[in-house]
């Protein structure tokens, strides 16, 4: 099998063509290791390579699931898989390998994926770009002097550059969305609890942060979402029960949606005029499909959201450098640290007990107002990010200072992080590029539970502006 053949399949695709007998899984592999080595050294997306192993899995045998011997990325955050580095893109981690998978690996290689590495993320997810100590940038195959997001920007570039057709990506204040944003892929942040967690969370992140992929194609994401999106045993929370397979929900057409979108930023500031013409573009597609649009701000105070949020995640930050220098047996030293994570860890050493308590308290109220608001809309558009992809090394958290992260930052990813306190499902979807060729995406947010209605509605915007063949400059 040729090298441009391997990425012109997404992942049920291949899947398929093993099941065929066209090709082995073995075979597979070896086309997914040579565009790993062909773009890598460009990109610098995957920063661990697992193909002994890899090979040995894809002789098999192999479960019968969806994506049996298909190649898939593990980015290297929160996630345990055996014998491969854990490192949360932190220099303090850096020789940390478990012993077993975690549930949700477990999962993965029951649907057959065979795990080739790990990709690329920051330290310890912090950040919308992928630029850190430990590893060095993660370039965008779009325009390598640009970022491909952050914190699943290894995995963004892995996809959009064809190392694989998807990849494992999570989200716990966009990581996500952005990188599908800035690389042109699809890309779902689930409900929280939807897919497994445990115990490489143990509520690190309080619920915020989700586990799930980037994608070429809306039913690749929609399949491993069905292999891997049930109750975990032994869990004290799931999301609420899907009424039918979301493959299946994909062949349904929406119905008539009410959507809501703004044009404002939550900041008071403007967009950025090309993230605006494709705001209005996709409204004036959404129309055209038969959807009724209404112009409405989200309903929530969001620098409230994020003032309840800052003592509940600076303090969990501090609880976690307390459980890792406890591991070790010793401190933490500063050169372990970006100045980024260490001014987070100081901030929430020094949060009291009231502060944290009130945090949630006002979260929680947020959070009852941010439901209410969909009782009278199926879904809520926004830009993923206030301006097109940014240049390498504006969000650097190793050579900014942290309060000018903090500003940048808030000025290029505005929009995201209210779905992940709230725990609702927001799926980015490429529908429009830049004038000098970024991809520009677009935020659609539903109900609690209600990833049905964002896969139907992405399947219909996929069909009417297909987005899978169109592929960056450094695809070939």
């Amino acid at each position: 099998m040729g090298f441009a053949e391997y990425a012109d399949y997404d992942g049920l695709g291949l899947a398929e063509l093993i099941r065929q007998r066209a090709l082995s899984p073995a075979e597979l592999l070896e086309a997914a290791i040579d565009r790993i080595e062909k773009h890598n050294p460009t990109l610098n997306a995957v920063v661990y390579r697992a193909y002994e192993e890899a090979r040995r899995t894809a002789r098999g045998p192999l479960p019968e699931g969806p994506f049996r011997g298909v190649p898939f990325l593990v980015k290297d955050l929160n996630c345990d898989v055996a014998g491969m580095p854990r490192t949360d893109g932190s220099v303090a981690l850096r020789d940390h390998v478990p012993a077993a998978d975690g549930e949700l690996a477990r999962r993965w290689r029951a649907a057959g994926l065979v795990l080739a590495g790990k990709t690329n993320t920051p330290e310890f997810g912090i950040t919308g770009t992928t630029e850190g100590r430990l590893f060095g940038p993660c370039r965008n195959p779009w325009n390598l002097e640009h970022i491909a997001g952050g914190s699943s920007g290894g995995a963004a570039a892995a996809v959009a550059s064809g190392m694989v057709p998807l990849a494992h990506a999570s989200d716990g204040l966009g990581s996500i969305r952005i990188p599908a944003a800035c690389c042109g892929l699809f890309g779902l942040k689930v409900t929280r609890d939807r897919n497994p967690v445990y115990p490489e969370e143990v509520l690190r992140a309080f619920g915020l942060s989700v586990h799930h992929a980037v994608t070429r194609t809306v039913r690749d994401s929609a399949a491993l979402l069905d292999a891997t999106g049930y109750p975990e045993r032994g869990a004290p929370f799931a999301s609420p029960a899907k009424e039918r397979p979301y493959l299946e929900e994909i062949e349904r057409p929406p119905s008539r949606l009410r959507v809501g979108f703004t044009r404002a930023r939550p900041d008071g500031g403007k967009l950025d005029l090309e993230v605006l013409a494709a705001l209005d573009a996709t409204v004036e597609l959404l129309t055209e499909l038969g959807h009724d649009l209404e112009e409405r701000e989200l309903g929530v105070d969001q620098l409230a959201l994020y003032l309840a949020l800052g003592p509940i995640s600076s303090s969990n930050m501090a609880a976690a450098a307390s459980e890792l220098a406890e591991r070790k047996g010793r401190a933490l030293r500063e050169e372990e640290l970006e100045p980024l994570t260490w001014s987070i860890i100081e901030r929430g050493r020094a949060v009291t007990g009231e502060q944290m308590a009130s945090g949630w308290r006002a979260l929680a109220r947020l959070t009852r107002q941010l439901a209410q608001f969909f009782e009278t809309l199926d879904v809520w558009l926004s830009p993923v990010m206030g301006t097109a992809p940014p240049p390498i090394g504006q969000i650097d958290p190793v050579r900014v200072p942290p309060q000018e992260i903090h500003r940048r930052q808030a000025h290029a990813f505005p929009f995201t992080p209210p779905f992940n306190m709230t725990g609702q499902p927001a799926m980015s979807v490429p529908l429009a590029w830049s004038s000098d060729g970024l991809p520009i995406g677009m935020q659609f947010a539903a109900r609690y539970g209600d990833e049905a209605t964002l896969f139907r509605l992405a399947a219909q915007l996929e069909q009417a502006r297909p987005w899978k063949d169109r592929h960056p400059p450094s695809f070939g």
